[in-house]
Protein backbone atom coordinates (compact mmCIF):
# COMPACT_ATOMS: atom_id res chain seq x y z
CA UNK A 1 0.00 0.00 0.00
CA UNK A 2 1.13 3.22 -1.09
CA UNK A 3 1.68 6.64 0.88
CA UNK A 4 2.22 4.98 4.49
CA UNK A 5 5.85 6.12 4.40
CA UNK A 6 4.17 9.79 5.03
CA UNK A 7 2.63 8.64 8.16
CA UNK A 8 4.74 9.59 11.18
CA UNK A 9 4.96 5.99 13.47
CA UNK A 10 3.72 4.77 14.96
CA UNK A 11 0.82 4.85 13.85
CA UNK A 12 -3.09 2.93 14.13
CA UNK A 13 -4.00 1.94 10.51
CA UNK A 14 -7.05 0.86 9.24
CA UNK A 15 -7.48 -0.55 5.67
CA UNK A 16 -10.94 1.00 4.91
CA UNK A 17 -11.39 -1.17 2.01
CA UNK A 18 -11.24 -4.00 4.29
CA UNK A 19 -13.43 -2.61 7.01
CA UNK A 20 -15.95 -2.16 4.35
CA UNK A 21 -15.92 -5.71 3.29
CA UNK A 22 -16.03 -7.12 6.86
CA UNK A 23 -18.99 -5.04 7.48
CA UNK A 24 -21.06 -5.58 4.70
CA UNK A 25 -20.71 -9.20 4.71
CA UNK A 26 -21.66 -9.75 8.31
CA UNK A 27 -24.45 -7.08 7.87
CA UNK A 28 -25.50 -8.66 4.86
CA UNK A 29 -25.67 -12.60 5.66
CA UNK A 30 -28.13 -11.76 9.20
CA UNK A 31 -30.15 -9.19 7.27
CA UNK A 32 -30.80 -12.01 4.68
CA UNK A 33 -31.44 -14.56 7.99
CA UNK A 34 -33.69 -11.40 9.32
CA UNK A 35 -31.26 -10.75 12.12
CA UNK A 36 -31.21 -7.56 13.59
CA UNK A 37 -27.17 -6.49 14.29
CA UNK A 38 -26.16 -4.24 17.30
CA UNK A 39 -22.80 -3.91 17.06
CA UNK A 40 -20.28 -3.88 20.38
CA UNK A 41 -18.81 -0.36 19.73
CA UNK A 42 -16.19 -0.80 22.11
CA UNK A 43 -13.67 -2.29 19.59
CA UNK A 44 -14.31 0.84 17.47
CA UNK A 45 -14.93 3.56 19.58
CA UNK A 46 -15.20 5.38 16.46
CA UNK A 47 -17.67 7.75 15.50
CA UNK A 48 -16.84 7.40 11.78
CA UNK A 49 -16.92 3.75 11.88
CA UNK A 50 -20.64 3.94 13.48
CA UNK A 51 -22.07 6.08 11.13
CA UNK A 52 -20.70 3.46 8.32
CA UNK A 53 -22.28 0.51 10.74
CA UNK A 54 -25.37 2.38 10.82
CA UNK A 55 -25.71 3.24 7.07
CA UNK A 56 -25.27 -0.25 6.56
CA UNK A 57 -28.29 -1.26 8.85
CA UNK A 58 -27.26 -1.50 11.92
CA UNK A 59 -30.51 -1.53 14.25
CA UNK A 60 -28.39 0.59 16.96
CA UNK A 61 -24.85 -0.11 19.36
CA UNK A 62 -24.13 -1.86 22.31
CA UNK A 63 -21.79 -0.19 24.22
CA UNK A 64 -19.61 -1.13 27.36
CA UNK A 65 -18.93 2.43 29.50
CA UNK A 66 -20.69 4.90 30.47
CA UNK A 67 -18.13 7.20 28.25
CA UNK A 68 -19.40 4.75 25.63
CA UNK A 69 -22.84 5.64 25.91
CA UNK A 70 -22.55 9.34 26.16
CA UNK A 71 -20.29 9.53 23.11
CA UNK A 72 -22.62 7.98 20.75
CA UNK A 73 -25.85 9.51 22.25
CA UNK A 74 -24.30 13.11 22.21
CA UNK A 75 -23.44 12.27 18.69
CA UNK A 76 -26.78 11.99 17.86
CA UNK A 77 -27.24 8.07 17.71
CA UNK A 78 -30.10 6.35 19.33
CA UNK A 79 -30.99 2.62 19.40
CA UNK A 80 -27.87 2.11 22.15
CA UNK A 81 -27.89 -0.91 24.72
CA UNK A 82 -25.51 -0.36 27.68
CA UNK A 83 -24.28 -4.18 28.18
CA UNK A 84 -23.03 -3.89 31.78
CA UNK A 85 -24.19 -3.84 35.14
CA UNK A 86 -25.10 -0.61 36.49
CA UNK A 87 -24.29 -1.37 40.45
CA UNK A 88 -23.62 1.74 42.77
CA UNK A 89 -24.86 4.79 43.31
CA UNK A 90 -22.57 6.36 40.44
CA UNK A 91 -23.54 3.90 37.61
CA UNK A 92 -27.52 3.91 38.97
CA UNK A 93 -27.24 7.82 38.53
CA UNK A 94 -25.98 7.58 34.87
CA UNK A 95 -28.61 4.62 33.70
CA UNK A 96 -30.69 7.30 34.76
CA UNK A 97 -29.23 10.29 32.54
CA UNK A 98 -28.93 7.74 29.64
CA UNK A 99 -32.83 6.71 30.03
CA UNK A 100 -33.61 9.96 29.85
CA UNK A 101 -31.36 11.61 27.08
CA UNK A 102 -30.86 8.74 24.85
CA UNK A 103 -33.34 6.09 25.94
CA UNK A 104 -31.12 3.45 26.36
CA UNK A 105 -31.58 -0.03 26.87
CA UNK A 106 -29.78 -1.58 30.33
CA UNK A 107 -28.86 -5.10 31.49
CA UNK A 108 -29.87 -6.62 34.57
CA UNK A 109 -28.92 -10.04 35.94
CA UNK A 110 -30.43 -10.42 39.48
CA UNK A 111 -33.22 -8.74 40.99
CA UNK A 112 -29.93 -7.28 43.28
CA UNK A 113 -29.44 -5.47 40.55
CA UNK A 114 -32.90 -4.37 39.45
CA UNK A 115 -33.61 -2.79 42.12
CA UNK A 116 -31.78 0.29 42.78
CA UNK A 117 -32.18 0.80 39.26
CA UNK A 118 -36.09 0.75 39.56
CA UNK A 119 -36.17 3.24 42.49
CA UNK A 120 -34.17 5.58 41.13
CA UNK A 121 -35.56 5.60 37.23
CA UNK A 122 -39.32 5.25 39.80
CA UNK A 123 -37.95 8.65 41.59
CA UNK A 124 -37.13 10.40 38.18
CA UNK A 125 -40.37 9.34 36.25
CA UNK A 126 -39.06 7.05 34.04
CA UNK A 127 -39.47 3.70 33.02
CA UNK A 128 -36.57 1.92 31.17
CA UNK A 129 -36.34 -1.01 28.71
CA UNK A 130 -34.22 -4.25 30.27
CA UNK A 131 -32.99 -6.80 28.69
CA UNK A 132 -32.24 -10.18 31.17
CA UNK A 133 -28.94 -11.23 30.78
CA UNK A 134 -28.68 -15.33 30.53
CA UNK A 135 -24.86 -16.88 31.24
CA UNK A 136 -24.62 -19.69 28.35
CA UNK A 137 -21.13 -21.09 29.16
CA UNK A 138 -18.92 -17.90 30.18
CA UNK A 139 -19.44 -18.29 33.67
CA UNK A 140 -19.10 -14.47 34.04
CA UNK A 141 -22.21 -12.27 35.08
CA UNK A 142 -26.00 -13.16 33.99
CA UNK A 143 -28.29 -15.59 35.65
CA UNK A 144 -28.04 -19.23 35.28
CA UNK A 145 -31.01 -20.41 32.72
CA UNK A 146 -33.01 -22.66 35.31
CA UNK A 147 -33.28 -19.70 37.24
CA UNK A 148 -34.10 -16.86 34.80
CA UNK A 149 -38.14 -17.12 35.02
CA UNK A 150 -37.86 -16.62 38.82
CA UNK A 151 -35.90 -13.04 37.91
CA UNK A 152 -37.94 -12.46 35.50
CA UNK A 153 -40.80 -12.95 37.91
CA UNK A 154 -39.29 -10.29 40.56
CA UNK A 155 -38.60 -7.71 37.76
CA UNK A 156 -42.34 -7.61 37.21
CA UNK A 157 -42.84 -6.53 40.39
CA UNK A 158 -40.61 -3.55 39.45
CA UNK A 159 -42.74 -0.81 37.46
CA UNK A 160 -39.54 1.23 36.48
CA UNK A 161 -38.34 -1.91 34.68
CA UNK A 162 -39.38 -2.96 31.29
CA UNK A 163 -38.52 -6.42 30.32
CA UNK A 164 -38.17 -6.36 26.36
CA UNK A 165 -35.73 -10.11 26.12
CA UNK A 166 -32.91 -12.12 26.60
CA UNK A 167 -29.02 -11.60 25.72
CA UNK A 168 -25.77 -13.29 26.37
CA UNK A 169 -22.12 -13.09 25.79
CA UNK A 170 -20.90 -16.28 24.47
CA UNK A 171 -17.03 -15.39 25.71
CA UNK A 172 -16.26 -18.77 26.10
CA UNK A 173 -15.68 -19.55 22.81
CA UNK A 174 -12.55 -18.35 23.19
CA UNK A 175 -11.22 -20.49 25.26
CA UNK A 176 -12.13 -23.41 23.02
CA UNK A 177 -9.47 -23.69 20.19
CA UNK A 178 -9.27 -23.72 16.27
CA UNK A 179 -11.58 -26.95 15.68
CA UNK A 180 -14.25 -24.56 13.85
CA UNK A 181 -16.74 -27.68 14.13
CA UNK A 182 -16.65 -27.28 18.05
CA UNK A 183 -16.59 -23.82 17.86
CA UNK A 184 -19.53 -23.90 15.61
CA UNK A 185 -21.57 -26.30 17.73
CA UNK A 186 -20.97 -23.95 21.05
CA UNK A 187 -22.09 -21.30 19.18
CA UNK A 188 -25.63 -22.63 18.14
CA UNK A 189 -25.89 -24.77 21.78
CA UNK A 190 -25.66 -20.87 24.10
CA UNK A 191 -27.91 -19.23 21.33
CA UNK A 192 -30.41 -22.78 21.55
CA UNK A 193 -30.02 -22.35 25.04
CA UNK A 194 -30.77 -18.93 25.15
CA UNK A 195 -33.96 -19.47 22.95
CA UNK A 196 -34.94 -21.58 25.72
CA UNK A 197 -34.79 -19.10 28.28
CA UNK A 198 -37.10 -17.11 25.98
CA UNK A 199 -39.31 -20.05 25.38
CA UNK A 200 -39.75 -20.55 28.85
CA UNK A 201 -40.38 -16.54 29.79
CA UNK A 202 -42.79 -16.20 27.50
CA UNK A 203 -44.72 -19.54 28.56
CA UNK A 204 -44.75 -18.03 32.15
CA UNK A 205 -46.19 -14.92 30.90
CA UNK A 206 -43.44 -12.67 30.24
CA UNK A 207 -43.08 -11.04 26.78
CA UNK A 208 -39.88 -11.44 25.11
CA UNK A 209 -39.18 -9.50 22.23
CA UNK A 210 -35.21 -9.43 21.90
CA UNK A 211 -33.10 -12.53 22.02
CA UNK A 212 -29.63 -11.19 21.35
CA UNK A 213 -26.44 -13.58 21.19
CA UNK A 214 -22.80 -11.70 21.38
CA UNK A 215 -19.28 -12.87 19.96
CA UNK A 216 -17.46 -12.72 16.84
CA UNK A 217 -16.26 -16.33 16.86
CA UNK A 218 -19.77 -17.35 17.10
CA UNK A 219 -20.79 -15.36 14.18
CA UNK A 220 -21.04 -18.18 11.67
CA UNK A 221 -23.68 -20.55 13.69
CA UNK A 222 -25.10 -18.75 16.75
CA UNK A 223 -27.16 -15.55 15.60
CA UNK A 224 -28.69 -18.79 12.42
CA UNK A 225 -30.72 -20.55 16.06
CA UNK A 226 -33.82 -20.59 15.42
CA UNK A 227 -35.58 -17.97 17.78
CA UNK A 228 -32.43 -15.61 17.66
CA UNK A 229 -33.51 -11.57 16.71
CA UNK A 230 -30.07 -9.85 17.01
CA UNK A 231 -26.41 -10.11 17.25
CA UNK A 232 -23.61 -8.16 18.51
CA UNK A 233 -20.40 -8.91 17.26
CA UNK A 234 -17.72 -6.79 18.02
CA UNK A 235 -14.21 -7.26 16.38
CA UNK A 236 -15.81 -8.27 13.06
CA UNK A 237 -15.43 -4.31 11.82
CA UNK A 238 -11.51 -4.67 12.03
CA UNK A 239 -10.96 -9.14 12.87
CA UNK A 240 -7.58 -9.61 14.47
CA UNK A 241 -4.48 -11.87 15.37
CA UNK A 242 -7.05 -13.72 17.76
CA UNK A 243 -9.72 -14.18 15.28
CA UNK A 244 -7.09 -15.74 12.71
CA UNK A 245 -6.44 -18.19 15.00
CA UNK A 246 -9.87 -19.51 16.00
CA UNK A 247 -10.24 -19.68 12.00
CA UNK A 248 -12.92 -16.98 12.40
CA UNK A 249 -11.45 -15.26 9.61
CA UNK A 250 -8.00 -15.28 7.32
CA UNK A 251 -5.11 -12.73 7.08
CA UNK A 252 -6.84 -10.97 4.75
CA UNK A 253 -9.86 -9.89 6.57
CA UNK A 254 -8.04 -8.12 9.38
CA UNK A 255 -7.78 -4.24 8.42
CA UNK A 256 -6.39 -2.76 12.09
CA UNK A 257 -2.56 -2.70 11.86
CA UNK A 258 0.21 -1.04 13.81
CA UNK A 259 2.39 0.81 11.67
CA UNK A 260 5.87 0.74 12.91
CA UNK A 261 9.63 1.82 11.78
CA UNK A 262 12.91 0.25 12.58
CA UNK A 263 15.17 2.18 14.64
CA UNK A 264 17.89 0.50 15.93
CA UNK A 265 19.51 -3.10 14.38
CA UNK A 266 23.09 -3.30 16.58
CA UNK A 267 22.84 -6.79 18.02
CA UNK A 268 21.93 -9.76 15.73
CA UNK A 269 18.74 -11.49 15.65
CA UNK A 270 17.04 -8.41 16.85
CA UNK A 271 15.91 -5.51 15.49
CA UNK A 272 14.08 -2.47 17.37
CA UNK A 273 11.11 -1.13 16.49
CA UNK A 274 9.49 2.31 17.36
CA UNK A 275 6.30 0.80 18.97
CA UNK A 276 6.16 -0.31 22.41
CA UNK A 277 3.48 -1.88 25.25
CA UNK A 278 1.55 1.83 24.97
CA UNK A 279 0.45 0.94 21.14
CA UNK A 280 -0.13 -2.35 21.84
CA UNK A 281 -2.15 -5.44 23.43
CA UNK A 282 -1.11 -8.77 24.03
CA UNK A 283 -3.97 -9.91 25.16
CA UNK A 284 -4.40 -13.47 23.35
CA UNK A 285 -6.51 -15.79 24.01
CA UNK A 286 -4.27 -18.80 22.98
CA UNK A 287 -1.15 -20.19 24.05
CA UNK A 288 0.32 -17.38 21.57
CA UNK A 289 2.77 -14.90 23.56
CA UNK A 290 4.21 -11.70 22.68
CA UNK A 291 2.35 -8.29 21.16
CA UNK A 292 1.39 -9.61 17.55
CA UNK A 293 2.13 -10.83 14.11
CA UNK A 294 4.90 -9.02 12.21
CA UNK A 295 4.15 -8.28 8.49
CA UNK A 296 5.56 -6.10 5.72
CA UNK A 297 3.89 -3.01 4.25
CA UNK A 298 1.76 -5.13 1.93
CA UNK A 299 0.34 -7.62 5.35
CA UNK A 300 2.26 -9.99 4.11
CA UNK A 301 3.64 -12.31 7.16
CA UNK A 302 7.92 -11.35 7.59
CA UNK A 303 9.03 -15.46 7.85
CA UNK A 304 11.22 -16.43 11.03
CA UNK A 305 10.40 -12.60 12.57
CA UNK A 306 8.88 -12.75 15.96
CA UNK A 307 7.16 -9.96 18.64
CA UNK A 308 7.75 -11.41 22.15
CA UNK A 309 8.55 -8.52 23.95
CA UNK A 310 7.91 -4.81 24.56
CA UNK A 311 9.34 -1.56 26.63
CA UNK A 312 7.13 1.22 26.88
CA UNK A 313 7.69 2.91 23.79
CA UNK A 314 10.04 0.34 21.92
CA UNK A 315 8.93 -3.31 20.74
CA UNK A 316 11.50 -6.24 20.36
CA UNK A 317 11.60 -8.21 16.89
CA UNK A 318 13.40 -11.41 17.26
CA UNK A 319 13.98 -14.32 14.85
CA UNK A 320 16.59 -14.93 11.88
CA UNK A 321 14.51 -12.74 9.48
CA UNK A 322 15.41 -9.74 11.02
CA UNK A 323 19.07 -10.15 9.38
CA UNK A 324 16.70 -8.05 6.48
CA UNK A 325 15.40 -5.43 8.63
CA UNK A 326 17.20 -2.15 8.30
CA UNK A 327 16.63 1.23 10.16
CA UNK A 328 14.30 3.17 8.95
CA UNK A 329 12.41 0.35 7.55
CA UNK A 330 8.54 -0.27 7.82
CA UNK A 331 6.60 -3.48 9.03
CA UNK A 332 3.03 -3.35 10.69
CA UNK A 333 1.77 -5.67 13.46
CA UNK A 334 -1.21 -7.33 13.39
CA UNK A 335 -2.32 -7.11 17.11
CA UNK A 336 -3.51 -10.45 18.80
CA UNK A 337 -6.67 -8.17 20.42
CA UNK A 338 -7.98 -5.04 17.93
CA UNK A 339 -10.55 -3.73 21.03
CA UNK A 340 -7.79 -3.49 23.84
CA UNK A 341 -5.36 -2.29 21.17
CA UNK A 342 -7.56 0.39 19.94
CA UNK A 343 -7.96 1.70 23.14
CA UNK A 344 -4.57 2.88 23.58
CA UNK A 345 -5.11 5.37 20.98
CA UNK A 346 -6.89 8.72 20.53
CA UNK A 347 -7.13 8.31 16.19
CA UNK A 348 -6.99 6.01 13.86
CA UNK A 349 -5.01 6.29 10.20
CA UNK A 350 -7.96 5.64 7.92
CA UNK A 351 -6.07 4.04 4.36
CA UNK A 352 -8.10 3.88 1.55
CA UNK A 353 -7.31 1.65 -1.73
CA UNK A 354 -4.97 4.54 -3.29
CA UNK A 355 -2.60 4.76 -0.42
CA UNK A 356 -4.99 8.43 0.74
CA UNK A 357 -5.54 8.80 4.53
CA UNK A 358 -7.72 10.49 6.62
CA UNK A 359 -7.22 10.54 10.62
CA UNK A 360 -10.73 9.60 12.32
CA UNK A 361 -10.52 10.11 16.14
CA UNK A 362 -10.87 7.15 18.81
CA UNK A 363 -13.16 8.51 22.00
CA UNK A 364 -14.62 7.24 25.20
CA UNK A 365 -10.96 5.67 26.09
CA UNK A 366 -11.26 3.65 29.67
Amino acid sequence: MSGLDTLDTPALIVDVERMGRNLTTVTGDLARAGVAVRPHWKTSKCVEVARRQLALGAVGFTCSTPAEVRALGDAGFRGLLWAHLAVGVHKVGFAVEAVRRYGVTLMVDSAAVARPLDAALSEAGLVADVLLEVDTGLGRTGVEPVAAVGVADQLAGLPALRLRGVMTHEGHLYGLGADRAVLDAAASASASALGGVAQALRAAGHVVEVVSVGSTPGLAAGPYVAGVTEARPGTYVFEDGNQVRLGTCTLDDCALTVLARVVSTQRSGTAIIDAGSKAMSSDAVSAETGYGMVLDQDCRPLDAVTFPRANEEHGFLTGSGTSALAVGDLVRVLPHHACATVNMWSELVAVGPDGSYERWPVVARH
